[in-house]
């Protein structure tokens, strides 16, 4: 028999259920980029998720840093196919539809 937690006031507590602060609800079928612990980014169609953003994604592709450099994008990539991505590892999640890339603003351009 199981012995229900009380609060200091006598009356027993109630679980409270966590909303989750991402509504990925709105993405899903349509295009995102994931970025990853480590560097990793891929792009693919979100199929689903759950409330520990653990990631089902299709058609996906993985874009592949450059050995010298590994902060440094290359145009290679590889094809992933229906991956699931590991919700502790997911660092950034953002659309596809309307990502514009621009300079960053903190690094010395050449003149």
């Amino acid at each position: 028999m199981a012995a229900s937690v009380t609060a200091a006031s006598g009356e027993p507590k109630e679980k409270r259920r966590k909303e989750s602060i991402l509504d990925l609800s709105k993405y899903l079928e349509k295009k995102i980029k994931v970025k990853f612990a480590g560097g990793r980014e891929v792009s693919g169609i979100l199929k689903g998720y759950d409330p520990l953003v653990n990631l089902v994604l299709d058609s996906t592709i993985e874009y592949l840093r450059d050995p010298d450099d590994p902060y440094k994008l290359t145009d290679d990539t590889r094809m992933l196919g229906l991956v699931v991505c590991r919700g502790t590892s997911v660092v950034l999640i953002c659309p596809l539809d309307g990502l514009e890339s621009i300079p960053n603003p903190f690094v010395p351009q050449d003149t």
